[in-house]
């Protein structure tokens, strides 16, 4: 059985090992030890990407190195979570607001959950949604976006957003929940008709009213609509006529750049809006 003693030693070494691969300064890191844990600062003008992609990378090849041939009582897996934001010391440790918004990723259900789902995983990594776009979305990584997961972090009194990344697992496919795909009639979500769950995936345009219409002399169209994120142009409603009463409740996480929220697009016979 490794010891808690090992356990700690054995996070030193591969903190180091995966620095040294890419070529980040571990010397140069401000840190903050607790045990098991670490919440470490990087010196300006660190090279992110390869934060993400080669340390990470040789982080979890580390990890499967150490944990080969143990008992699963014996094996060290490692939660990560990657931010942007600015932080200064206090009179006992790092004070802002991003660390605790870090805080709150890394014990986050949904990143708890990713190493509970996937037996075989050694590493779960998230980031927050600055970080993803800023580096993985514009492809600055060698890790396809369609490999992380969108998650909402409700943590205490924090409430966000992270995308979470397991090597060697298809994290689109575990079970975390609070990611569960909505199935009520109505709702427009990330989900393409296979189920994959991918960044950047714009939400399909219903072909009419998706709410029960009302047949009498004064119809009344109701929609509720659920999105994680909109990427391109979503339409709930779109009609050539209307007769009657449009009520709709409409929950976007978040809208990109470039992204367009249409709640209803009507136009008469006569071609007035």
């Amino acid at each position: 059985m490794v010891t808690q003693r090992q356990f700690q030693e054995g996070i030193t070494r591969l903190l180091d090992e995966a620095a040294a691969t890419a070529r980040l300064d571990r010397a140069g890191w401000v840190t903050q030890e607790g045990g098991d844990s670490v919440f470490a600062v990087l010196p300006e003008g660190a090279y992110e990407p390869a934060l993400i992609d080669i340390f990470m990378r040789a982080l979890d090849a580390g990890l499967r190195a150490f944990n080969h041939n143990r008992i699963p009582q014996a094996r060290l897996r490692i939660r990560a979570a990657i931010h942007f934001g600015s932080t200064s010391l206090g009179a006992n440790g790092f004070v802002g607001r991003a660390p605790v918004e870090i805080g709150r990723i890394l014990d986050c259900v949904a990143l708890r959950s990713a190493l509970e789902v996937a037996p075989d995983a050694c590493l779960a990594v998230a980031v927050s949604t600055a970080v993803f776009h800023d580096v993985v979305g514009d492809a600055y990584t060698s890790i396809p976006a369609d490999e992380f997961r969108h998650v909402h972090v409700e943590e205490k009194e924090y409430r966000g957003e992270a995308w979470i990344w397991v090597p060697g697992s298809d994290v689109r496919q575990l079970d975390l929940e609070p990611d569960r795909p909505v199935t009520a009639p109505g709702t427009v979500g990330p989900e393409d008709d296979e189920g994959d769950r991918g960044a950047g995936r714009a939400p399909q345009r219903p072909e009419g009213p998706t709410g029960p219409v009302d047949k009498s002399d004064a119809p009344v169209v109701r929609i509720d609509v659920e999105a994680k994120e909109i990427a391109g142009t979503a339409t709930v409603v779109r009609t050539d006529r209307l007769e009657g009463t449009i009520e709709g409740t409409a929950r976007i996480g978040s809208v990109t750049s470039g992204g367009t929220f249409v709640g209803a697009d009507i136009c008469t016979t006569k071609g007035e809006k």
